[in-house]
């Protein structure tokens, strides 16, 4: 007989009650160290004050009004997002699929409007990961995600991951954008080189292209910078956010120019929940703490710091582990033996990973993780990789 809740997961044996910073605590009272942080979401840790505070304010005032009135919660956040990046404007979604939804609508309604109505075109590449909707399964294309969902949403052209020519013979006259993550996450953390970046945002421009960037889950402070493609000193035209942005509410958004949201007037897209007073309050208590210059430097600080851990873990168990990769607090180590072995050992270790593709475990813990966190947490997967090896 099916499950009251639809098994469309394979959850792991334990049942979290409490959450205190960068610590999961299971109903028998067990204490794991979270690396995962909901999946690079509880950017700030679980149970974190300011957004305690930010929330129960908020709901004893006004949890919701819809979208038909004047939110003025969200029209803060949006002010403060438009002043932190590129964007001239923001619309905001309760998840990350929604999020690639508007991206992958705004895209080709921008040139709809221009008269070039076959510019239907959306450049992605594989490894990547937009979510679970229609377009976001059709966007990523890989048969583990779209097998039996047909028919899929057309208009998109996959690519492989680096591969510079198939990139350049692709774009053409029927390209509307290139959607991409700056640093794949569920593909297995693999960033994308500054230079790379780069050489989209000129090929974009020299056609006339859309840039798309997804920052679902390298974004908000994840890299060490407020946005990921910061480092390379690009812009895009329109940008995916979500998961960090809440801090654990459900929140996302879309930010653009407004030239590349010029197509997106009135009626031509809505959410009834998207930016609700609740998720918004949350919102800007989570840029507040984090967007500072010096809660990022920490954040490259501690990254460099575990890294170095990383590395010596590495070296100390040649025979589970070939090597680490990634950016800021958004890291990989790519395993010799099953990933999943590892993630499982580490559960016995009351150390919480994430397993990626590309045999990878995803390292993903809050930004304000300690020092001793970082030693304590290298220390338990160290114990998990003996397990393994002895296993």
């Amino acid at each position: 007989m099916i499950a009251s809740v639809l098994p469309t997961y394979s959850r792991a044996p334990m049942t979290f009650v409490k959450g205190e910073g960068s610590w999961l605590i299971e109903a028998d009272g067990r204490r794991f160290l979270d690396l995962g942080a909901g999946i690079a979401v509880n950017a700030l840790g679980h149970a974190h004050p300011a957004l305690v505070k930010a929330l129960a304010d908020q709901a004893g005032a006004l949890w919701h009004t819809s979208n038909l009135y004047h939110i003025p919660q969200q029209q803060i956040l949006a002010d403060k997002l438009v002043d932190a990046t590129f964007a001239d404007t923001v619309f905001f979604t309760n998840s990350g699929t929604e999020a690639c939804e508007l991206a992958v609508k705004m895209a080709r309604k921008y040139w709809y409007d221009k008269g070039q109505e076959d510019r239907v075109e959306i450049i992605t590449f594989d490894g990547s990961f937009h979510g679970r909707s229609s377009a976001g399964i059709a966007a990523a294309g890989s048969e583990k995600m779209t097998k039996g969902f047909g028919p899929l949403l057309g208009g998109f052209t996959h690519l492989t991951f680096g591969d510079h020519d198939a990139l350049t013979a692709a774009a053409s006259n029927k390209t509307a954008a290139i959607m991409v993550e700056p640093v794949q996450g569920e593909g297995g953390i693999r960033p994308l080189p500054d230079q790379c970046l780069k050489g989209l945002r000129d090929l974009c421009d020299e056609h006339g292209i859309l840039l798309i960037l997804d920052e679902v889950q390298c974004g908000v402070g994840r890299t060490g910078k407020l946005f990921a493609h910061e480092w390379a000193g690009v812009e895009p035209d329109i940008m995916m956010v979500a998961k960090g942005i809440g801090g654990g509410f459900p929140l996302g958004a879309v930010l653009a120019t407004e030239d590349a949201a010029s197509g997106m007037t009135a009626g031509t897209h809505g959410s009834t929940y998207g930016g609700n007073p609740l998720g918004c309050a949350v919102g800007c208590a989570v840029l507040d703490e984090i967007n500072t210059p010096e809660f990022l430097a920490e954040v490259n600080r501690k990254s460099g710091l575990l890294r170095q851990k990383l590395e010596g873990l590495i070296a100390s168990n040649p025979d589970v582990f070939e090597s680490v990769r990634g950016a800021g607090m958004m890291m990989g180590v790519k395993c010799k033996v099953t990933n999943i072995d590892v993630v499982n050992a580490g559960y016995d270790a009351d150390v919480l990973t994430v397993p990626a593709a590309d045999n990878v475990i995803r390292l993903l813990p809050a930004l304000t993780i300690t020092d001793e966190e970082i030693g304590e947490a290298v220390a338990r997967l160290d114990q998990a990789a003996k397990a393994v090896a002895k296993a």
